[in-house]
């Protein structure tokens, strides 16, 4: 089978291609072998290379850059999810849609469902909700849509990577401690990823019924326009466990000095978000419930502290931190 992965070299891209399971064919593509944001650009890749299914891991994902770039964060996550779908769609092939839990507001203090209304607080997160909306509408059952959270890797810019280079640099360091979440290694998003397009081809995915204890109302149901019988194809990922990004940063240096990739610790001080204002809000607690994937895919599950401590072994035996 051929399956096309769209921003192969990001993050998820890259670990997307080291996870490939036997008797796949690998399409990849990155912005300049395919424009998803152009129309015409997705048909003609369709057309060139024939693909079987697709994993969108082509993102926006400057959060606060979105806030005065809204046309190329919309054209991105929006118009370029949608055109995939519509090419999924008239070559008859399912697909996976990768999305955020910024599509929540933030507000609530236990962890998402997937039925949980969605109300995004910042435009990358509005951009997000309306390229689940898109794919979902254009391909039904024939879509997955993967709701995750705090990416990192080896591979890429992130966090994890941001945090090492200011231990080696400052003399201490504040790090926000009321924004809750939950770190997740790109390595386990992508196992998540093929076993929800496993899932797909071998089409045993059923939607479950909604019921009055999954959210009430199926037409309020992440504000999707599907129908009021079903819930939407959505799964929650992450690794396990609970963080703030002050818990993330501490145990990122604590683990790289256990590792020796840090000589000398620093101060790290919790601050509250108000005295470290960014262009975009942030949800002050996005972390998602992850039950209904654990019932409906094959995944270990794995603690966000452990799954640090492999990419850090993995980053060390690599080349320097840059």
């Amino acid at each position: 089978m051929r399956v096309l992965i769209t921003g192969c070299d990001g993050q998820l891209g890259y670990e997307l291609q080291r996870a490939v399971p036997e008797g796949i064919e690998l399409l990849c593509a990155d912005r300049y072998r395919l424009d998803i944001t152009s129309q015409v650009s997705v048909d003609a890749y369709f057309d060139a290379h024939e693909p079987e299914a697709v994993i969108n891991a082509a993102a926006y994902t400057a959060v606060d850059k979105a806030e005065t770039d809204s046309d190329s964060a919309f054209a991105v996550n929006t118009k370029g999810a949608a055109y995939l779908a519509e090419a999924c769609s008239k070559h008859d092939i399912p697909m996976v849609q990768v999305s955020t839990d910024f599509v929540f507001d933030g507000s609530q203090s236990t962890p998402y469902k997937v039925t949980d209304k969605t109300n995004p607080v910042n435009v990358y997160g509005e951009s997000k909700l309306q390229g689940e909306k898109q794919v979902l509408e254009i391909l039904g059952n024939k879509a997955v849509v993967i709701r995750t959270a705090w990416v990192y890797s080896s591979h890429g810019n992130n966090f994890v990577k941001t945090m090492l280079n200011l231990m080696q640099e400052k003399e201490q360091l504040g790090i926000v401690f009321d924004q809750i979440g939950t770190p997740t290694s790109a390595k386990s998003l992508a196992q998540c990823c093929w076993q929800s397009l496993k899932k797909l081809q071998a089409s045993s995915f059923q939607l479950p019924a909604l019921t009055a204890k999954d959210g009430g109302n199926a037409e309020n149901v992440g504000n999707n326009s599907l129908p009021s019988f079903q819930l939407p194809a959505i799964f929650n990922w992450t690794d396990a466990g609970v963080a703030s990004w002050y818990d993330f940063a501490v145990a990122i240096q604590e683990e790289a000095l256990s590792l020796g990739i840090l000589k000398k610790s620093i101060p790290v001080k919790p601050i509250p978000t108000s005295a470290y204002p960014t262009p975009a809000e942030r949800p002050k607690y996005s972390v998602l419930d992850k039950q209904l994937t654990y019932s409906e895919l094959v995944l270990p599950i794995e603690h966000w502290r452990s799954a640090l401590r492999s990419v850090l072994t993995e980053l060390k035996s690599d080349k320097p931190v840059s």
